[in-house]
C-alpha cells in the first residue's frame, strides 16, 4: 500500500480495515499530517517495517487487531509520539523486544489479547518484555489469552504508571512471591483469573498495596490457611474474586483489615465445614469486619448450616447469593443485621419452610427474590406467611409460578402460590373462602401476566398515566448528557455500526462533536468491568439506539442485560428515550419473542428503516438526526 503523489490531506479518521492489504511500504502515511485515528484491523501485513508508519506524528489511536502475521521491526512505533492507544490483538509476530514499543511517549492503553509473548521458545514475561515502554505513562494493559505460562521478577517494573494488569485466560502456573509485581507503584487493578495454578503467599501482594480490585476466580489457589493472609497488606481492596477455586482451608483472618471491600465473590468453593457447629473450634465467621461488603457471592459451597452471627455487622450489604446449596432450616433473625439488602438469591436448596421470624425482617427492602427449585412444605406452618406475604408486597419474585410443593402428598407438584391460607386463619365464612378463591385466581392471572408480558405492561402502564393525568418528565438539557445516543447492538453488527454511524459525528468549529453516539469498543472507559461501563453509558445518554437485526435477536448478552437495562430506565423515568433502526426484516412476533417489544409500543418517529437503496441513505440519515433531536417527555 502507498500513497505516494497525494497532497497533505486535513483527513483526521482513516478507516482500512478488512481491506486485504499485505504490504505498508515505508512513508506510505507521509501526506496524513493531521490523522488522529488511523483502523488497520482485520488485514494480512507480513512484515510491520520500522518506517512503515512514518508521517503518524498525531495519531492517537491505531487498530492492528488482526492485521500482523509475521514480524514487527524495532523501532516500529517510534514516530508515533503522540499515539494514546494502540490495539494489537490477534497477531502473529515472533517476540517482544526490547525495542518493539520505543517512541510510544504518551501511551496509556496497550492490548496484545490472543497474541504469542514469547521469549526464544518460552512463552514467559521478563523484566526486558516491556522495557522500551519505560518512559510511557502507560495506565492499562491487557494480555489475556496469550499463553503467558510465568512471570519472572520486575517484569513490569518499568510501567510505574499502569493502573490495570489485565493477565486472564492463560497458562500461568507459579508461586507468586510478590517480585512479579515489582514497581508498579501506581497499580490498581490486576486480574489474574482462569490460570492454571497460582499458589498464594503472605508476600504475593507486597509491592502493591494500593489494589483496589483482584480477581483471582479458578486459579488453583485452593490453600488459604496462611499466616499473615495473602491480602493482609491490601488495605484499599474494594473488589475480590476468589470464586471457583475449590478452597477447603483459609484461615478465620482471611480477610482481616479489607475495611473498603465492597464485593467479595466465593463462588464454587468448598467452604461448608467452615460453618459447621461441629467444626473444632465451632463456626469460622470469616465475614467478621467486613462492614462495607455490598455484594457477597457464596452460591455452590455445599452449605447446610449457617451460624447465627455469620452476617452480622453487615448493614450495608445489598446483594446475596446463597443459591445451590444445601440450606434447610435457617437461624431465626439471622438476616436481621442486612438493612440493606436488595437482592436475595436462595435457589436450589433444601429450603422447606418459609417463616416470618427468619425472612420477616429482610424481606422488608428486597427488589427481588430466587427462592426457586426448594422442596416446599405446602403446610399453614410452613408457608402460610409467605404465600400471604407473595400477595402483598413488591418485590420482583423470579419464576414464582415455578415455586412447586413437595409435600404434603396432596399437593406435590402444585404451585405454591394456590395453596389455600383461609384454614389457617380459621375463617369460618364462606364468603371469605369466595373471595380468598378468587384472589388467589385473579393473583394467578396477573402472575402469569406480568410472565408473559413482562415489563411492556409497565411501560403502558406509566405511558397512559402520565398522557391521563397530564403528568410531564422534567427533561434534562442536552448539556447534561455527555452523548446524544449509545448504541446498542450485537457483536457481529459492530462493522457496520461503525461504519455508518461514526460519519454522523460532525464536528464544530472548536473540534467538538455536534452529534455524539457513544460506542463500547471506543468509549468505554479502561478498567470498568463491562456491566458498570454499560449502565454508567445508558445514564449519561439522552437517547438509546436498538439496531435491530436477527443477530441481536440471538445475542444472549443484548437482550438479557443491555435491553432490559435501557428499558428499565426509560420506564423508571417515563422517558420517550428509544429509538428502534430495523436494519434487517424482522416481524413483530419474532420482536416480541426475542425482546418482549412490538412496534405499536413506540412513536412512529423513533422507529426507522435501514433503506435498501443507497440514494435514499442521506433521507434516513435526516429522520434520525430529528428523532435524535426529539423531546424525551412523555407526550
Amino acid at each position: 500500500m502507498t500513497f505516494n503523489g497525494m497532497q497533505r490531506t486535513n483527513l483526521t479518521t482513516l478507516d482500512l480495515s478488512n481491506s486485504g492489504l499485505s504490504v505498508i511500504e515505508n512513508g506510505s502515511f507521509v501526506w496524513f499530517k493531521n490523522l488522529q485515528t488511523l483502523n488497520l484491523e482485520n488485514n494480512n501485513i507480513a512484515h510491520l517495517f520500522s518506517r512503515s508508519l512514518d508521517g503518524l506524528n498525531n495519531v492517537n489511536y491505531l487498530n492492528l487487531r488482526n492485521s500482523v502475521n509475521k514480524k514487527i521491526d524495532d523501532f516500529a512505533f517510534q514516530s508515533l509520539k503522540h499515539l494514546k492507544c494502540l490495539i494489537m490483538d490477534e497477531n502473529t509476530f515472533p517476540e517482544i523486544t526490547p525495542k518493539t514499543f520505543t517512541g510510544l511517549e504518551n501511551l496509556k492503553n496497550l492490548s496484545l489479547s490472543k497474541c504469542t509473548i514469547t521469549l526464544g521458545s518460552k512463552r514467559i514475561i521478563t523484566n526486558k518484555t516491556f522495557s522500551s515502554l519505560a518512559n510511557s505513562p502507560l495506565q492499562f494493559l491487557n494480555l489475556t489469552r496469550t499463553k503467558i505460562t510465568n512471570i519472572q521478577p520486575g517484569a513490569f517494573s518499568w510501567l510505574g504508571e499502569l493502573k490495570t494488569l489485565d493477565l486472564e485466560v492463560n497458562e500461568i502456573s507459579q508461586e507468586l512471591t510478590g517480585h512479579e509485581f515489582q514497581g508498579l507503584s501506581s497499580i490498581e487493578t490486576i486480574f489474574l483469573s482462569y490460570n492454571n495454578h497460582l499458589t498464594l503467599t503472605s508476600e504475593s501482594f507486597t509491592f502493591v498495596p494500593g489494589l483496589r480490585k483482584l480477581r483471582l476466580r479458578k486459579v488453583g489457589c485452593s490453600n488459604l490457611d496462611i499466616s499473615p493472609s495473602p491480602f493482609h497488606l491490601l488495605k484499599n481492596l474494594t473488589i475480590l474474586d476468589l470464586g471457583n477455586n475449590n478452597i477447603a482451608n483459609m484461615r478465620e483472618d482471611l480477610f482481616d483489615g479489607l475495611d473498603h471491600l465492597e464485593i467479595l465473590d466465593m463462588q464454587h468453593n468448598n467452604l461448608a465445614r467452615f460453618w459447621k457447629h461441629a467444626n473444632p473450634g465451632g463456626p469460622v465467621l470469616f465475614l467478621e469486619g467486613l462492614q462495607n461488603l455490598h455484594l457477597l457471592d457464596l452460591e455452590s459451597n455445599g452449605f447446610d448450616e449457617i451460624p447465627g452471627k455469620a452476617f452480622h455487622g453487615l448493614s450495608e450489604l445489598r446483594s446475596l447469593n446463597l443459591g445451590s446449596n444445601n440450606l434447610n432450616l435457617l437461624p431465626e433473625f439471622i438476616f436481621n443485621d442486612l438493612t440493606s439488602l436488595t437482592y436475595l438469591f436462595l435457589e436450589k436448596n433444601l429450603i422447606t419452610s418459609v417463616e416470618k421470624e427468619v425472612f420477616g425482617t429482610v424481606f422488608t427492602n428486597l427488589k427481588e427474590l430466587d427462592m426457586g427449585s426448594n422442596p416446599f412444605d405446602c403446610t399453614c406452618d410452613s408457608i402460610a406467611w409467605f404465600v400471604n406475604w407473595l400477595k402483598k408486597n413488591k418485590t420482583y419474585v423470579r419464576g414464582l409460578n415455578q415455586y412447586l410443593c413437595n409435600t404434603p402428598p396432596k399437593y406435590h407438584r402444585a404451585v405454591m402460590e394456590l395453596f389455600d391460607t383461609s384454614p389457617c386463619d380459621n375463617a369460618p365464612f364462606l364468603l371469605l373462602y369466595i373471595v380468598s378463591t378468587t384472589v388467589t385466581v385473579l393473583l394467578i392471572f396477573v402472575v402469569f401476566l406480568i410472565h408473559f408480558l413482562g415489563w411492556r405492561i409497565k411501560y403502558l402502564w406509566n405511558v397512559s398515566v402520565n398522557r391521563v393525568l397530564g403528568f410531564r418528565e422534567i427533561d434534562r438539557s442536552q448539556q447534561q448528557f455527555d452523548y446524544d445516543a449509545y448504541i446498542i447492538h450485537a457483536k457481529r453488527d459492530k462493522n457496520w455500526v461503525f461504519k455508518n454511524f461514526i460519519t454522523l459525528e460532525k464536528h464544530n468549529e472548536d473540534n467538538e462533536p455536534i452529534i455524539r453516539f457513544c460506542l463500547e469498543e471506543r468509549d468505554f472507559e479502561a478498567g470498568i468491568s463491562e456491566f458498570e461501563a454499560i449502565v454508567d453509558s445508558i445514564n449519561r445518554s439522552r437517547k438509546t439506539i436498538f439496531v435491530i437485526t436477527n443477530h441481536l435477536l440471538k445475542d444472549p448478552w443484548c437482550r438479557r442485560f443491555k435491553v432490559h437495562h435501557a428499558i428499565q430506565q426509560a420506564i423508571e423515568q417515563s422517558r420517550d428515550s428509544i429509538i428502534l433502526i430495523f436494519r434487517d426484516d424482522i416481524p413483530d412476533y419474532k420482536l416480541n419473542n426475542a425482546l418482549y417489544l412490538r412496534r405499536a409500543m413506540f412513536k412512529s418517529r423513533c422507529i426507522l428503516e435501514w433503506p435498501a437503496q443507497k440514494e435514499r441513505v442521506i433521507a434516513f440519515y435526516q429522520q434520525l438526526k430529528s428523532a435524535l433531536k426529539s423531546s424525551s417527555r412523555i407526550q
